[in-house]
Parts: C-alpha cells; sequence; structure tokens
C-alpha cells in the first residue's frame, strides 16, 4: 500500500510540474538550442552545410498543396515528385527552419519560418470557411482532403484506406506549429497547433473504438506523442484523453508484456508509436505505456539494429530468418527510423538518464545520422544499404521529396540538443562534441574542446561563473572497465563506476577549472543480427568500412523520378567480394594495424578469398563510392562447403536481376505505393517471411510498372505452392487479358512457386509503362501474388 501511495504521489507531483511548466517548454531536462553552441568540427560543418541547402528550396513550392486545399489561388506549383504525399515536406522544412534559428540566430530562416507561419495561418482560416463541414482547425495539403476527411468523419473509410498515409501526412505539419513554438517562442504557432488539435479530436470523434483501431492500421505517424504534447502545453485532460485514443493497441499490449511482435512489420510506421506511447507514460504515469515504449526501444537495439544504429530492410523488420535479406538487399535501413530512435531515446533518458540510451545515441549519430548527408553538396541519404560492394544515392534539393528528405532537413540542425542535458542540480555531459554551453540556472559557462573520435580525449572549461552542482560525465560503453581517466585541475578523480554509467562529481566549480577526460578506444567486432557469420568491425563508437570501387553509380545523385531513392547500379555478386579467412573470430579484430599519421584509418593483415587492398575508415566518410561495412568471415574448414552453396544461388540471383526492368514487393507498403496501388476486395499478409497480396469476390489489384519502351519481356509471379480453396483468376496487361491462370491444387507442394508468362509484344509497344492487373473469378482468390517482376525474355 505504501508503494502505490507513493506511487500516486510522484504521479501527482510530476503532473504539477508539467502543468506548471506548460508555457515554457516540453522538454524539462534539454537547454535551449541558443545557449549550447557548436564549435569548430564536423557537426558544426554538417549543421551549417544543411542551411545552406534549406535555403535552395522554393517555400511557396512547399506550401502550394496548403493552398490548394484551402481553396485559395496557386502562388507556385507544388513539387511533382512523391506529390500522392503532397505536403510532408513542408511540414519537416518549418521544424528545420525553427531549429536553425534557434540555435544559431540565422536570419533569413526567421524570415522564411515567419512567412510560413502567416501563409499557414490563411490556409487554417480559409478551410475553416470552405470546409466548415469537415475543416474547422485543419491545416493539411493532403489531396482530396475534402472526400478524404467529409468520409472518414462518418466512418465511411473508402478514400482514406486508398490514400497515401493521410494522418502520417498531417503529422509533420502538426510537430512544425509545435516546434516553431517550442524552440522560438512563436505564440500563433502554438494557437494553430491547438486547433489543428481540435480538430483531429473532432474528425474521429464519431467513430467507436473499432473504427479507431481500424484507423490506425494505416500509417499514421506520431498522432499519439502529438496529443501528448498539446497536453503537456495546455494541461486540458481532452488531449491526453486523445492521445491514449490514438494509440495503436496492436503494439501496446504486446510490448507492454514483454513481447516483440514486430516481425514483418513496416519499422516506421511503428516507430513514432512507441514515441508516443513513452511521452503518454512520461505525462501520465500508466505502466501499460512506460513499459511498451521501454521493451519497444529495447527489442529493436538488442535484437534487431545494425552496427550503425540503423533498422530494417525494405523498410520493414525482417523475422530471424529473414535477416540475410540485410545482405542480399539493396535497400537496408532507413534513414527516417534512425531520426525517430534517437527521439525515442530522449523520451526515455528524459525519465530515466541511464547511459545505455546515450551509448546508442552516440553509435546511431555519429555511424547514421552524420553519415547520411553528403559532406560536400548536402544531399540526404534514404537507404544505407549493407550489401557488400553497393552504394548509396543522394538526394538534390527542389527534386527529391523522399520521407528521409524531410527527417533530414531537422537531422543536421539539432546537434546540439543532446550533448548536455540536466536534471535537479546535475549537469549531465552526454556526448563528446566541441562546443559551449551557457547553463544560466547556474550562472556558468562551459565549454568543451575536443576532436573525437580522431582523438580519444574532451577536456571541459568553466569559462565563466561560480556554482556548486553535480557533473555527470559519461562512462561509455565502448571503454574497457578502469580504463576511464578524469581529472580535475590535474588530479585524478577516483571512481567506482563501470562501463555504461556516468561518474559524478560534485563540487563547487569556479572559473578556470579544467576537466579531463581520457577515453582509451579499441576495436572491436559485431555479428549481423542472426546471420552471425557476417561481421563488422567498430573502433569505439565508430562503424568501420572500406571503400571498393566506383564503377556504376548509377542514379548517385537521384532526379525526381518515383524509384530513384533506390541504388540502381549493377548488383555485384556477393561471393566475389572479399571474405575473411580466421579460425579465431571472435579476436579477429586484434589483426587490425593502425596507420600513421590517419586517425581511425586501419588496414586488415588476415588471409583473404577475393583479395584487395583494403583501408578500414570511419563509414561516415564513405561517400560517392561503393562499399562494404559487413564483411563474411568463416573458418579454413567450414570455408569451402559455405562457398558451393553461396555461389550457386548468388549466380542464380545475379542472372534473374540483369533481367529485371521493374519489380513489386507485393503487400510491402512502400513498393506498392511506388507502383501506384489500385484494387478492390484485396488484402495482404505474409507467410514464411514473404509478403503477399490476393483479391476474392470479384476483387483485383494492379500495378504500374515501367517496361523502358522495350519489347520481348515476361512477367514472372511468384505463388506459394500450396493454396486451399479455388485460385481461378486473370491476369490483364492495360485492360488487355494476358492469361487465365487456375492454380486451384496445381502443386500441392509447400514450396514457393516462380512462374513465368511471356508479354505480346503488341501489349507493350510504344509504351514506357503499364498497368498489370489480377482480377479473381467470382468465387475464387486471385493469388495470393508474393512477388511479381517484369523482366526481358531469354
Amino acid at each position: 500500500m505504501k508503494k502505490i501511495e507513493l506511487l500516486l504521489i510522484n504521479i501527482i507531483i510530476l503532473i504539477s510540474f508539467y502543468t506548471a511548466q506548460a508555457q515554457e517548454k516540453l522538454y524539462y531536462n534539454t537547454f535551449p538550442l541558443s545557449d549550447v553552441k557548436l564549435l569548430d568540427g564536423k557537426f558544426k560543418n554538417a549543421r551549417d552545410l544543411n542551411v545552406e541547402v534549406l535555403l535552395q528550396y522554393d517555400v511557396d513550392r512547399l506550401l502550394a498543396p496548403y493552398r490548394k486545399e484551402a481553396g485559395l489561388p496557386e502562388k507556385a506549383p507544388s513539387y511533382p515528385n512523391w506529390d500522392g504525399l503532397d505536403g510532408h515536406v513542408a511540414g519537416h522544412y518549418l521544424t528545420a527552419m525553427a531549429l536553425n534559428y534557434a540555435a544559431t540566430g540565422h536570419q533569413e530562416s526567421k524570415r522564411r519560418l515567419e512567412y510560413m507561419l502567416s501563409e499557414l495561418k490563411k490556409c487554417q482560416e480559409a478551410n475553416a470557411i470552405n470546409n466548415p463541414e469537415w475543416g474547422v482547425g485543419y491545416l493539411g495539403g493532403f489531396p482530396n482532403s475534402e472526400a478524404l476527411w467529409s468520409g472518414f468523419k462518418i466512418g465511411d473509410f473508402r478514400v482514406y484506406n486508398s490514400s497515401w498515409a493521410p494522418f502520417y501526412n498531417l503529422h509533420k505539419m502538426y510537430a512544425g506549429l509545435r516546434d516553431a513554438w517550442l524552440y522560438c517562442g512563436y505564440e500563433e504557432a502554438k494557437s494553430m497547433f491547438l486547433e489543428f488539435c481540435n480538430w483531429g479530436i473532432e474528425i474521429a470523434s464519431g467513430l467507436d473504438d473499432q473504427q479507431m483501431q481500424h484507423m490506425l492500421d494505416e500509417e499514421h505517424g506520431g498522432m499519439n506523442e502529438i496529443f501528448a504534447d498539446a497536453y503537456q502545453i495546455s494541461g486540458d485532460k481532452k488531449y491526453l484523453d486523445a492521445a491514449k485514443r490514438y494509440s495503436h493497441r496492436m503494439f501496446l499490449e504486446p510490448l507492454s508484456q514483454g513481447i516483440d511482435n514486430l516481425d514483418n512489420k513496416h519499422a516506421n510506421t511503428q516507430i513514432p508509436k512507441f514515441i508516443g506511447f513513452s511521452r503518454i507514460a512520461e505525462l501520465s504515469g500508466d505502466d501499460q505505456y512506460n513499459k511498451a515504449g521501454r521493451f519497444s526501444w529495447e527489442t529493436i537495439t538488442e535484437n534487431r539494429s545494425l552496427a550503425f544504429g540503423g533498422n530494417s530492410r525494405r523498410e520493414h523488420f525482417p523475422s530471424v530468418n529473414a535477416c540475410s535479406d540485410f545482405i542480399r538487399d539493396v535497400d537496408g535501413p532507413e534513414s527516417c527510423n534512425s531520426y525517430n530512435m534517437l527521439r525515442l531515446t530522449e523520451v526515455l533518458f528524459r525519465q530515466q538518464p541511464s547511459a545505455h540510451y546515450a551509448d546508442y545515441f552516440e553509435r546511431t549519430l555519429f555511424n547514421h545520422i552524420l553519415s547520411t548527408q553528403h559532406p560536400e553538396h548536402g544531399g540526404y541519404v534514404y537507404f544505407t544499404t549493407a550489401r557488400p560492394r553497393h552504394y548509396r544515392v543522394y538526394s538534390a534539393p527542389n527534386e527529391a521529396m523522399w520521407c528521409c528528405v524531410g527527417t533530414g532537413m531537422e537531422n543536421h540542425a539539432k546537434y546540439n540538443q543532446f550533448i548536455y542535458t540536466h536534471s535537479g542540480d546535475s549537469l549531465f555531459l552526454n556526448l563528446f562534441i566541441a562546443s559551449e554551453l551557457n547553463w544560466k540556472d547556474r550562472n556558468i559557462n562551459l565549454k568543451q574542446e575536443t576532436k573525437f573520435p580522431f582523438e580519444e580525449q574532451t577536456k571541459l572549461t568553466i569559462t565563466n561563473g561560480s556554482s556548486k552542482f553535480n557533473l555527470m560525465i559519461r562512462y561509455p560503453g565502448w571503454v574497457k572497465e578502469g580504463e576511464l581517466r578524469v581529472s580535475v585541475n590535474g588530479k585524478e578523480v577516483k571512481y567506482s563506476a563501470l562501463p555504461s554509467s556516468y561518474i559524478s562529481i560534485k563540487r563547487k566549480w569556479e572559473k578556470g577549472d579544467v576537466v579531463e577526460v581520457s577515453m582509451p578506444m579499441h576495436s572491436s567486432i559485431e555479428h549481423l543480427p542472426n546471420v552471425p557469420d557476417y561481421i563488422a568491425f567498430m573502433h569505439g563508437p565508430v562503424l568501420l568500412g572500406a571503400e571498393t570501387g566506383t564503377d556504376d553509380l548509377r542514379g548517385l545523385i537521384a532526379d525526381d523520378g518515383r524509384w530513384s531513392q533506390y541504388p540502381g547500379g549493377r548488383l555485384l555478386p556477393i561471393n566475389e567480394a572479399p571474405i575473411l579467412i580466421e579460425d579465431d573470430i571472435e579476436n579477429i579484430a586484434d589483426k587490425l594495424s593502425p596507420l600513421d599519421e590517419e586517425p581511425l584509418n586501419f588496414t586488415l593483415n588476415l588471409e583473404m578469398i577475393n583479395p584487395v587492398d583494403i583501408q578500414l575508415k570511419p563509414f561516415f566518410q564513405i561517400h560517392d563510392a561503393r562499399y562494404m561495412m559487413y564483411w563474411l568471415a568463416l573458418t579454413s574448414d567450414g570455408y569451402q562447403a559455405y562457398m558451393d552453396s553461396l555461389t550457386n544461388l548468388e549466380n542464380a540471383r545475379i542472372a534473374l536481376e540483369s533481367r529485371t526492368i521493374d519489380f513489386v514487393a507485393t503487400g510491402e507498403q512502400q513498393p506498392e505505393t511506388d507502383h501506384v496501388l489500385k484494387y478492390e476486395n484485396s488484402s495482404t499478409g505474409n507467410h514464411f517471411d514473404e509478403f503477399y497480396r490476393d483479391a476474392r469476390g470479384n476483387g483485383f489489384f494492379s500495378y504500374q510498372m515501367k517496361t523502358n519502351s522495350e519489347t520481348d519481356l515476361s512477367l514472372i509471379v511468384r505463388y506459394w505452392g500450396a493454396e486451399w480453396g479455388g485460385r481461378k483468376f486473370e491476369i490483364y496487361i492495360d485492360d488487355e487479358k494476358l492469361v487465365s491462370e487456375d492454380n486451384t491444387g496445381r502443386w500441392n507442394q509447400s514450396v514457393f512457386h516462380d512462374v513465368e508468362y511471356a508479354i505480346p509484344d503488341s501489349m507493350v509497344e510504344g509504351k514506357e509503362s503499364i498497368r498489370v492487373k489480377f482480377q479473381s473469378i467470382q468465387g475464387n482468390t486471385a493469388g495470393a501474388v508474393y512477388f511479381i517482376r517484369l523482366v526481358k525474355q531469354e
């Protein structure tokens, strides 16, 4: 009983604290961005380059969909790339302008921020006048808003279900308005934000719980987080109720019980929900939400993340048996996922300032986020492939409007946010990044000087002021026990802390005090999750990679093509990549030899199959090249048998890829969106780690596929060989029947079968693309179809 009473008291105190702070800020442990100044180094360079890139975008084009949906005259045309999601980048851009103005006082960012707010205010007001039945408070640029939301309000989800993630789109503008207030103090932005939140409550007010949960099956960004923020800002409980109503129980309930149900789920659809779970827990003390948020982080970071901190392949979390896809596929971890994982990490750290959260944050920031910006032209990366000897592509301003362009705009604008945090009388040093802190509440100025990770030390100097406080210095998990050295004014500090914790130094700090920290870095390996024969080399927290050539970097800088985010250059055979032979694989990192005068550069002194002259360097320095981050490492005994099997499979895969003109991973969200999916009475699922789509009861599904204006083409369709029930259907090319198919009892084998259908030239001549349609016959099921390829005939 005493424990329960204590918990209730803590919750009451916590809620009272947030209410008192509601008009000030949301994140009570962070310093204002203006109080943390980046000093010269790679992070300041990345931030400054990002500002240059952001100023190349046309604000009126970003705002065009908002004016269109509000019924206002056009000022500029919308960007055509990802037009089915039109409007989402504007929200990210608004946040980026707020971050840059807050951090640097950049006046053009301020001007653009204020211009956007004034234009958006006009759109919100126009929506109330022009769309009074559904649009009061609305501030979205989503295409076809009137048909979408007027139906949605009464529970008609036909337009909603056929649209590309409506609430995901709106979430970006919600966040942009919140951030304009949070970081820059614009009260008008706060008012617009809360009006928009009121719209979000009203538009769903007629839906019952079942309808709400059905709606949440579609990607919806962090809508529950948005309403939690509104609750903290306003103190009005209706927003907390809305946050819980917009929480997806399909994940809340199992995750809160420690059950990982993420296999084959779209990664960046889920992670923002988990941020919302943790924000609700932070504000309400709800234990179910707390457990769900924490466990989601634990299982993703411990079981589903690669060495650089990223997660997912083909945008989905693979199952244990499908993790070899990381090596085969070119669309590796998505930058958006890491953007959101760092946001989740910050929420959890705020509630429990544990060094293992900061360790993950550091790894992902240095190896993934920093690496996703081109160091010269500033383009953003979508996929970071782990396939040996492949490469990444970059966006160009005003061309690509990917989701990772939007998050990229923000990523490089807030490097100063998590270097230092505070709680009570404690100052946490979380990241070793050259910077200056103005801790106004303590009248203390602090300077951190470091070239980390190119040197293994950092120095903190109190440059002004005097105050008693507790300095919490992070003891990184990658420093061995007892090796960290800390001194204050030249006198060594004794401590009992272990790696992945904080060392506490509580004293009165005076101007001129100097703290020096020595952090010896060691080389190590990490195994690819569930594929232990593949290893990555780390030095301290830094992932090491190797450049492997620049041949056929097709589409290196993407245009505005629908699929230009994919690195489309030739796939180099996996079995011909360098293979490491070593009988003591767990100690293989001892074979790295550092290069003089080149910090964090190493050579590999190992027996190697397919040998090449390899120089390892920080992965964040590798650009405009093919690369390797994961290496097949085998013992001498296991090599030959493994390679015989791998070579046969790889030769067949490469041969098929060389014939392929276009393909659809059916049932997967992004590939289907990319190929303009249309359907009726159709559903998706997953079987043996392969996604599928089928159609029943005179239903159909179809995709737009490019032909490159070629003839002599075939369609290859993958089916499962042991389906039940009637499987009669027809396949059409642009409404002209290609074939009538009957898979009823066809194979009776529990294996996949790829069937190739030759396409008459008359169906494709003179066409740059075709629509491939699968039409069910009454009483039968079309499919299930597991994969579709349009290929050149052999």
